[in-house]
């Protein structure tokens, strides 16, 4: 893979803190983290992404497009259910950029980061689950591709308070 230059340094451009939104718990202390950090860094910003996943019946267009309206409208109120956190967390100034993919999760992420030069930190809260820290933490910050991604992986223990997180911050 060809690493492109980030261009979060250079005039003009944010410093993004990007969040992938789902509704599991572990979503929620890393928004809570990378809205923190944004807010704390200069030129920061925050972007949330949803990412649809392709459904079994895209042979059928009538289904496929069904699903992906719902899936919309799904990533719609999630992006709605984080903008009332935000605001509830004190992060009132804080507009976040709303992104809607449709794929894998890790494809779309690494596509996304690709197109995206000021996407400088990834954020990614880990479960409390014994069993292991999720599905994304382990197959982006722990699997094959941990160590040739393009940007750093912030992960964000699931068991942080939110103050301890204003005081990382």
């Amino acid at each position: 893979m060809v690493r492109k230059t980030r261009k979060v340094f250079e005039k003009g451009h944010k410093r993004k803190f990007l969040v992938v939104v789902d509704e599991t718990p572990e979503c929620d202390i890393a928004l809570e983290f990378a809205a923190s950090r944004a807010e704390h860094t200069k030129g920061g910003a925050l972007a949330l992404l949803f990412v649809i996943q392709p459904g079994e019946f895209q042979h059928w267009l009538g289904v496929e497009e069904i699903a992906r309206e719902e899936g919309t409208n799904k990533a719609r109120a999630v992006f709605r259910l984080f903008g009332r956190k935000l605001k509830a967390l004190g992060h009132d100034n804080l507009e976040p950029e709303q992104i809607i993919r449709e794929g894998s999760i890790a494809e779309e992420i690494v596509a996304l980061i690709e197109e995206d030069e000021d996407i400088a930190i990834l954020v990614l809260g880990a479960s409390k689950d014994p069993s292991g820290p999720g599905p994304l933490v382990a197959s982006l910050a722990a699997g094959k591709v941990a160590g040739s991604f393009p940007i750093p992986i912030t992960i964000v223990p699931g068991d942080l308070s939110t103050d301890d997180i204003k005081a990382l911050a």
